[in-house]
């Protein structure tokens, strides 16, 4: 049986792709086991498990606004982090498939396909498009740009003048599954609607609620993926 070594493995999204595996033996390692701002330690803990794949969904990611008020740990984590994994793999010869975000287009007419210029909005984005820099130094590697929400949606009330294109957290991790052979860059993301068109879908009693002018200069006006190139590749399946 194929290993797979999954960072961030407390994380929502890395307990949803144990969760549904029923194909590889995957080692989802927390950061007590797996720091990856320690180069020595990824190289330890390679070496320990001998994965032919890693997923790497460890990230400093949410609130997005303490990427501004902890520059240092966003640095540390998303690209420094990404850099260590990159050279453990590099080294091991392992399959690396980053977890990235829709963050790291420029939020302006949504939409957008893989090949389009970057041009992030906020520190998160430039945090993982840091890290994204550094995967592409291995030919064989994977980007996975997901737009990833929890499920149930996690909040009160949703946006319903902001676009995106929210996947599930569950559905999400049963794609990354079918990926992991897949190399180059690949956005992953649902229906292009509002958070609250999305939301209300399994919850009617969410809440409206209009984005900020100052929001919107955080996040964007529509940060929606064209996930067409997936939708081909999942035929297949």
């Amino acid at each position: 049986m194929r290993r797979i070594i999954l960072s961030g493995g407390e994380g929502e999204l890395a307990k949803k792709i144990f969760f549904f595996n029923k194909k590889y033996k995957i080692y989802a390692l927390n950061k007590k086991t797996l720091d990856i701002t320690n180069y020595k330690n990824v190289i330890k803990v390679i070496k320990k498990f001998k994965p032919n794949y890693f997923i790497h969904a460890a990230a400093f990611s949410s609130p997005m606004t303490q990427h501004e008020k902890n520059p240092i740990e966003s640095i540390n984590v998303n690209i420094i982090g990404t850099s260590n994994v990159v050279k453990a793999c590099y080294l091991s010869k392992t399959k690396l498939i980053y977890i990235s975000t829709n963050f790291v287009y420029p939020g302006k007419k949504g939409n957008y396909k893989e090949a389009e210029s970057l041009n992030p909005i906020n520190l998160y984005g430039w945090s993982k498009l840091g890290g994204e820099c550094a995967v592409k130094f291995l030919k064989d590697s994977l980007i996975i740009r997901a737009c990833i929400t929890k499920k149930p949606f996690p909040h009160k009330y949703a946006f319903t003048n902001y676009l995106t294109s929210f996947l599930s957290n569950d559905d999400a991790a049963k794609i990354i599954l079918k990926l992991v052979n897949k190399k180059g860059i690949i956005n992953m993301g649902g229906k292009i609607q509002t958070p609250y068109e999305y939301a209300t879908k399994e919850n009617k009693n969410i809440l409206r609620k209009k984005i900020s002018l100052e929001q919107k200069k955080k996040m964007g006006y529509d940060t929606s993926l064209d996930s067409s190139n997936l939708k081909n590749i999942l035929k297949n399946f």
